[in-house]
């Protein structure tokens, strides 16, 4: 399927590593020229460019903490700049500590809602300008599906998921008239170079049960469907919230 992304530009956060890595990587081999952005994992953002351009492709890395507000303007107007103009935004940074809810410090709390929630924010507050002068746009934000169901030792993280809903819906609407749409792909359990193996390998049976598929995600597993939602065979899907997440969470 011809996913109509030749010539667009794609600005893909956390994309270093893991699903967004993928997710990056699945943008450029549908044609989109890719901005890379990363915080401290320099190294694997500049391997992501390296492979994409080794198939083709155009893609720079850009390095900016979304949680801060003047860091990520800078990188969106650069990236606008660099490659003229911004059409898909996907929103994959994000910042997970697990702890039970009475155990958590608002020290915690804060990193992880500047992450996941105002780093959001951020982004597209940046993007939205340089995608209603293209006449249109995307925005996928990349959650997971604790946002939707509660999650044990998640409370924040949730917290700040459910935020990033709300938001994507109530920009959906306000910004529709321009031709942007705005969806949010929310995922289950997905095994990363972040997981804690020892942790997951010891649980992975009690785990899996949960799971009527039978396994626990993969980032490979996400990427198609960002990849979809970025391009023009999704013009007519907007403010809504896709699970993928092996039927773990089965959301009407």
């Amino acid at each position: 399927m011809d996913f109509d992304l030749d010539g667009k530009v794609a600005l893909v956060t956390g994309a270093a590593r893991d699903v967004g890595r993928h997710v990056a990587l699945g943008l450029a081999a549908e044609g989109a020229s890719v901005a890379v952005n990363y915080n401290s994992s320099a190294d694997e953002a500049q391997a992501v460019v390296a492979e994409i351009e080794s198939k083709g492709g155009k893609a720079k890395a850009y390095k900016a903490d979304v949680a801060d507000m003047d860091e990520t303007k800078a990188m969106v107007d650069a990236v606008a700049g660099d490659f003229g103009g911004l059409d898909i935004v996907v929103n994959n940074a994000g910042l997970v500590m697990p702890k039970r809810f009475a155990e958590s410090t608002p020290e915690q709390w804060k990193k992880q809602i500047d992450v996941g929630l105002y780093g959001v924010i951020h982004v597209c507050h940046a993007a939205v300008p340089h995608l209603v002068k293209r006449g249109g746009g995307r925005i996928v934000n990349v959650t997971g599906d604790s946002a939707r169901v509660g999650e044990k030792y998640l409370s924040i993280t949730a917290s700040s998921r459910g935020g990033v809903i709300s938001l994507t819906k109530s920009i959906a609407r306000e910004l529709g008239g321009h031709g942007i749409t705005a969806n949010v792909l929310a995922f289950g359990l997905i095994e990363t170079s972040h997981s804690d193996k020892a942790w997951l390998d010891k649980n992975r049976e009690k785990i899996v049960r949960q799971y009527p598929l039978g396994r626990i995600g993969v980032p490979e597993d996400i990427a198609p469907t960002a990849v979809f939602l970025a391009s023009g065979r999704a013009s007519w899907i907007t403010g809504q919230v896709l699970s993928i997440n092996g039927g773990y969470a089965m959301v009407g």
